[in-house]
């Protein structure tokens, strides 16, 4: 069990509901870090008294510097912020809940000081997976999945040899408009998209779930922190998400982690293993579970996940370029510049236009995102 954290992007869903946690456990904030939401910041960082806070936004981190100037906690900015925060001497465990590439570095910082990663950021492991593993695995540094189906996988695969493993059941809700046909997706709004039936998430994660592109980024999110190939995983729709996921055995046996759908166990999990402490969390109640369903995706409506699967096989930077554009696309999604179905086209003519088989480098990686951005906003005219 840890003892001391850092929360990068404290302020989001995750990270709210990290700090949630440590304060139950009684586990440490040394650290917090956030984009530009000062506000909520300074809330927390009053509460925990971390030694440190980063703000990736200069100006941002400015205010922040005058309005804690009574107290004595330290002001970083920028990535060099970001990279202190991850790799604090005081800290064992660095919790990344950040949106986007922007993770990447701090990651693999935290990885060079052996610091446990809780890894809430599917980004960095899609962008660079191949290269984080390796540095992880030469390190020694733990990585503690914090999505609730990568959790479920770690702790299904807990004590079980490398060859037993047959595929790996990914399951996945569906989203708001599981049943739905494409066309009629076409007017969707921000208010409809983000409003998910079963999980309380942020608005960017929440769209990536209505488009499944979500589920599409937690499949090569998968298949780097196992170690399987694209053939290993299959995706099960499962609507009402009690399975968080499961594994086939070789010998047929399937075996499955249950759970009410809030993401603050695999949070505490990450934090406590291999300890399990009590936690503050509903319990399942199978006596008022009428059915436990599940059916293949929809690849036709849904084209968000047949486009990741693809990429998942393709390899090089394919899967940063899918990232990185749709990270744009629901972006001006969510400002209403850009339609709800749009959000996969950007993604699918940015990878036929910019990917590239050479991911061998974070500067080719780095340019391949910054590479799919910029098309997106040329393209849609933002």
């Amino acid at each position: 069990m840890v003892q001391a954290i850092s929360i990068l992007g404290c302020t989001g869903s995750i990270g709210r509901q990290t700090a949630a946690v440590a304060e139950y456990t009684g586990i440490r904030v040394a650290a917090l870090t956030a984009n530009r939401q000062i506000d909520r910041l300074e809330e927390q960082a009053r509460k925990f008294r971390p030694e440190f806070v980063a703000v990736y936004d200069e100006n941002a981190a400015k205010e922040l510097k005058i309005a804690l100037a009574d107290t004595p906690v330290r002001i970083g900015s920028g990535m060099e912020g970001l990279l202190e925060a991850a790799t604090l001497q005081s800290i064992d465990c660095v919790v990344t809940a950040v949106s986007g590439a922007v993770g990447l570095k701090p990651t693999l910082a935290a990885i060079e000081a052996k610091k446990r990663i809780a890894l809430a950021n599917k980004e960095t492991l899609v962008c660079a997976g191949e290269i984080v593993m390796k540095r992880a695995a030469e390190t020694g540094a733990e990585i503690v999945p914090v999505d609730s189906e990568h959790s479920a996988i770690f702790q299904c695969l807990m004590g079980r040899q490398p060859g037993e493993l047959r595929r790996i059941l990914l399951t996945c809700s569906g989203g708001p408009f599981r049943g739905k046909a494409r066309a009629s997706l076409e007017d969707i709004t921000p208010a409809q998209a983000i409003k998910h039936p079963r999980w309380n998430m942020g608005a960017k994660i929440s769209v990536d779930s209505a488009t499944l592109m979500n589920k599409g980024l937690e499949f090569i999110e998968a298949m780097r922190l196992f170690g399987v190939s694209p053939d290993d995983i299959q995706v099960v729709i499962h609507p009402q998400s009690v399975i968080h996921s499961m594994v086939e055995l070789v010998d047929g046996t399937v075996i499955a982690q249950l759970g009410v759908p809030d993401m603050g166990l695999p949070i505490q999990l990450a934090l406590t293993y291999p300890q399990r402490l009590p936690s503050m969390f509903d319990r399942l109640d199978f006596t008022m579970l009428q059915d436990l369903s599940f059916e293949a995706p929809d690849l036709e409506n849904f084209p968000c996940l047949r486009l990741a699967v693809d990429c998942a096989r393709r390899g090089g930077t394919a899967g940063c370029v899918m990232s990185a554009a749709n990270e744009e696309a629901v972006h001006l999604f969510l400002r209403e510049k850009l339609g709800f179905n749009r959000i996969y086209d950007m993604a699918a003519e940015a990878v036929s236009a910019l990917a590239s088989d050479d991911a061998s480098d974070l500067e080719t990686i780095f340019a391949a995102d910054a590479a799919a951005r910029q098309f997106v906003h040329e393209t849609a005219g933002a």
